[in-house]
C-alpha cells in the first residue's frame, strides 16, 4: 500500500514536470512572428472553390473613415443604392497609419480605422446583394508635413527590413479576412511610390506570403505619376492597377470632346506599357470633384473652383467613353460612394457623384453588356 502511494506520487510529479515542459514549447511557438488572426463573426462561409477568372469590373469605391461606418444603419441603404445603378464591383478601404515618412511602426487608429466588425458587416452585405469585392488597405501619415505615403523611405537597410516586417503584418491581417470571406481581390498596397521602385524584391517576398494564406487575386493600385509604368513587379499580381489621375488640362470649362481629346495622349502611353506587362489593367481609384478646376489636378481633396456639377458628369463620361471598348481594360473604380445616401447633391463640390449628374453617366454604363476582353 505505502509502496502504491509512493508511486501515484511519482506519477504526478512526473506529469507536472511534463506539463511544463510543453507549456514553454508552447510558449515559444506563440512568441514567433505570424500573421494575426481573424476575429470571426457568426459562421464562416464554405471554402473557396472556384479558381481565378479574369472580370470586368463596374466598380467604386465605398469609404468610412470611422470604427462603426461601415456597419450604421444608413450604410447599409446606401451599399444597396448601388446595386439599382448597374455596380458589379464595391472598393471597400481601411486605413491604417505610421506617425511620419521615416516611421516604420503601423497601426490602425481606433476611432478612424473601421473595426473589423464592422469591415465584415460591410463584406457579407454586399456578398448578400451578389456583388463582388476589391479590399484596398490604405497607409497614411499622421504627420504629412506637406508629404504623403508615396514619400515613406528609408536611409539605411534595417530601417526598410523593419518597416516591410510591419507592413507584412498589416496586409497579411486583411489577407487572412479576404480569404476567410471570399472577398474576390485584394489590393496589396496603394500609391507606395518609392517603396515600389527602391525596394522590388521586398515585394515579390510579400507577395508570395500574401499567396500562401490568400487565393483570391492580386493587384497593386499604382500611382499615375512616375510609379505604374517603373513598377518591376507586374508579373507576380493578376491585375496592374492604376489610381488613374492624369490632369487633362485644356481649357477652362472644357467641353466632353475636349476631354476625350486630352485623354487620347495618355491613352497611348498606357497601351504602350500593358503590352511590355501583357497584364489586364484596372484603375484601382480614379475621381473628379464637381468643381472647376478638377480636370487640372484630378488629386486636389479641396474643390477650388466654383460649382460644376455638368464637369464632373462629363470627365466621367470621356474616361469611359476612352477606355470601356479597350481589350486590356478590365474596369474602374470611381472615388468615392458615402457610407450616408444622402451624401452630395447639387450644391455639393467635392469627389462623391451621389445625387449628382455624374451618378446617371455611371448608371447609362454600367447597364451596358461588358464588351470584349482579351484575357
Amino acid at each position: 500500500m505505502q509502496r502504491q502511494r509512493i508511486l501515484y506520487i511519482f506519477i504526478g510529479i512526473i506529469s507536472v514536470i511534463a506539463l511544463s515542459i510543453g507549456g514553454v514549447v508552447m510558449f515559444r511557438k506563440s512568441s514567433t512572428r505570424t500573421a494575426p488572426t481573424v476575429p470571426v463573426i457568426e459562421e464562416q462561409p464554405a471554402p473557396r472553390k472556384e479558381p481565378l477568372r479574369f472580370e470586368f469590373q463596374k466598380g467604386i469605391t465605398y469609404i468610412a473613415w470611422t470604427k462603426d461606418g461601415y456597419s450604421n444603419p444608413s450604410s447599409i441603404k446606401s451599399i444597396e443604392e448601388l446595386v439599382s445603378l448597374g455596380v458589379e464591383w464595391v472598393c471597400l478601404v481601411v486605413t491604417w497609419y505610421q506617425d511620419q515618412l521615416d516611421s516604420t511602426a503601423i497601426y490602425p487608429i481606433t476611432d478612424k480605422t473601421p473595426s473589423d466588425k464592422s469591415l465584415l458587416f460591410a463584406i457579407r452585405k454586399i456578398h448578400d446583394l451578389n456583388l463582388k469585392i476589391m479590399l484596398k488597405p490604405h497607409l497614411d501619415l499622421v504627420k504629412s508635413d506637406g508629404k504623403w505615403r508615396g514619400d515613406i523611405g528609408f536611409a539605411d537597410a534595417s530601417a526598410w527590413e523593419d518597416w516591410f516586417s510591419n507592413y507584412t503584418d498589416f496586409i497579411l491581417h486583411y489577407a487572412n479576412l479576404a480569404e476567410q470571406e471570399h472577398v474576390e481581390l485584394l489590393c496589396v498596397g496603394t500609391e507606395l511610390t518609392n517603396a515600389t521602385l527602391n525596394q522590388p524584391e521586398s515585394w515579390r517576398v510579400l507577395i508570395k506570403q500574401i499567396r500562401e494564406v490568400y487565393s483570391g487575386g492580386l493587384t497593386y493600385a499604382a500611382n499615375w505619376y512616375d510609379e505604374f509604368d517603373n513598377i518591376e513587379f507586374w508579373d507576380e499580381l493578376d491585375y496592374a492597377g492604376i489610381d488613374s489621375y492624369f490632369p487633362l488640362v485644356c481649357s477652362t470649362r472644357p467641353t466632353l470632346e475636349e476631354l476625350k481629346e486630352v485623354w487620347q495622349d495618355w491613352l497611348q502611353m498606357i497601351e504602350s506599357w500593358q503590352r511590355e506587362i501583357d497584364k489586364p489593367v484596372i484603375f484601382t481609384e480614379i475621381g473628379y470633384k464637381s468643381s472647376l478646376g478638377t480636370t487640372d489636378e484630378p488629386w486636389g481633396h479641396s474643390p477650388l473652383g466654383e460649382l460644376d456639377l455638368q464637369l464632373q458628369a462629363d470627365c466621367y463620361e470621356a474616361l469611359l467613353s476612352t477606355f470601356w471598348d479597350k481589350p486590356w481594360f478590365y474596369g474602374v473604380y470611381w472615388w468615392y460612394w458615402g457610407v450616408n445616401p444622402r451624401m452630395g447633391g447639387k450644391f455639393h463640390r467635392g469627389f462623391t457623384p451621389q445625387n449628382k449628374p455624374a451618378q446617371d453617366i455611371i448608371a447609362q454604363w454600367y447597364k451596358k453588356p461588358v464588351p470584349q476582353k482579351s484575357y
